[in-house]
């Protein structure tokens, strides 16, 4: 699998989630009155120094498959606002939110390959991209009183968004980028039993989830595509769910994905014994670097929880990777030198591991 997912990538490879911290200029850089003094010109070019320096920060830590750290996104979901016309945004418990409240029509569609195409001209290391899920997008950005109108379930919302997505991950395979991953943890929140219990029938759920992300990717050819789930990243507050990824494995073995992006660092994610489950042709980015806490994992803390993982995948299904990414909301206040700090070490058991299963 390591050789599908890169021919010369090595043992062990090194890799994020999608989204760095953002420091306080990055953050003014979205700021209206920021963007009113500078012009959107000059802001453009600020930014594009930014992502200069997070994709230099994760080659200098030594990882492998880099992003460029969602740092254009204002959130990583709200990315698509900014691909179609129909939301309305507010504020719901403080933070900005997209609401569909129209019929969704082409604003800058291709803008994710576009912004895609900085990363790889900017970087040594291969490049991902993430996507946010039709499903997630549903659950979060569907509401009956304002959304009804438009799309009269969260339902065909979400199935309208699957030639669009479709779209942006068609034009990533032609930008260069190695790998496309989708952003859903509404589907690993099916691992917790009050999750599930506030759904009708919450199998539908998973497989309405698994089958619109296969509709987006299949027969899109020149691009790996992996998705992304944990339990909500709630930064230094935790996590929302819990539980092992047993409950959701069915789903995920239908899904048409060559790698599952998978959280271990928190005795919420449960035991490991469920990767004896993961299809032989998958393969696994393991969670084995905390990305929640200010604690920051050793090489050897790192290398013992991959050895772990080795009981039930082969040295070349893992890859070593954060256990979501270091800022999935804009407002995440992350150190981001601590941050480098656990990529280095991320690197450095990759090191290790390599000098022990190379052979």
């Amino acid at each position: 699998m390591t050789q599908e997912l890169g021919q010369d990538l090595p043992l062990f490879p090194t890799t994020v989630v999608g989204s760095m911290p953002r420091s306080q200029f990055v953050r003014d850089l979205f700021d209206p009155a920021v963007i009113e003094r500078l012009g959107t010109q000059r802001v453009t070019e600020e930014m594009d120094h930014a992502v200069a320096y997070v994709i230099a920060m994760q080659e200098a830590a030594g990882i492998d498959v880099i992003s460029d750290g969602e740092w254009r996104r204002l959130s990583y979901i709200g990315v698509i606002a900014d691909i179609v016309h129909g939301f309305e945004r507010g504020i719901r418990d403080g933070l900005s939110w997209h609401v569909v409240t129209d019929r969704m029509t082409p604003k800058r569609p291709g803008l994710i390959a576009e912004e895609a195409k900085f990363l790889v001209q900017h970087t040594r290391a291969r490049a991902k991209v993430a996507l946010p899920s039709p499903y997630l997008l549903g659950q979060r950005m569907w509401e009956a009183d304002k959304s009804s109108k438009a799309y009269p379930t969260g339902e065909s919302f979400m199935e309208a968004l699957v030639p669009i997505l479709r779209e942006e991950l068609r034009q990533l395979a032609t930008v260069g980028v190695e790998i496309a991953q989708f952003d859903d943890p509404h589907l690993c929140l099916f691992v917790d039993p009050r999750v599930r219990s506030q759904f009708e029938n919450p199998q539908r759920e998973m497989d309405q989830c698994v089958d619109l992300i296969n509709q987006i990717i299949d027969g899109v050819p020149g691009i790996r595509t992996a998705i992304h789930l944990c339990r909500r990243n709630k930064a230094r507050a935790g996590w929302v769910g819990e539980g092992g990824y047993d409950p959701i494995l069915p789903a995920l073995k239908r899904l048409h994905v060559q790698q599952y992006m998978m959280e271990f660092t928190i005795p919420a994610a449960g035991d490991l014994s469920v990767l004896r489950d993961i299809p032989e042709d998958r393969a696994v980015g393991l969670g084995c670097v905390d990305c929640r806490t200010e604690h920051i994992d050793t090489p050897e803390e790192i290398v013992a929880r991959v050895e772990r993982a080795l009981q039930y995948l082969r040295p070349d299904q893992i890859w070593l990777n954060p256990d979501c990414g270091f800022a999935p909301g804009s407002a995440a206040d992350i150190p981001i030198d601590e941050a480098y700090a656990k990529l280095k070490n991320e690197a450095a058991a990759a090191l290790l591991l390599r000098a022990k299963y190379g052979a």
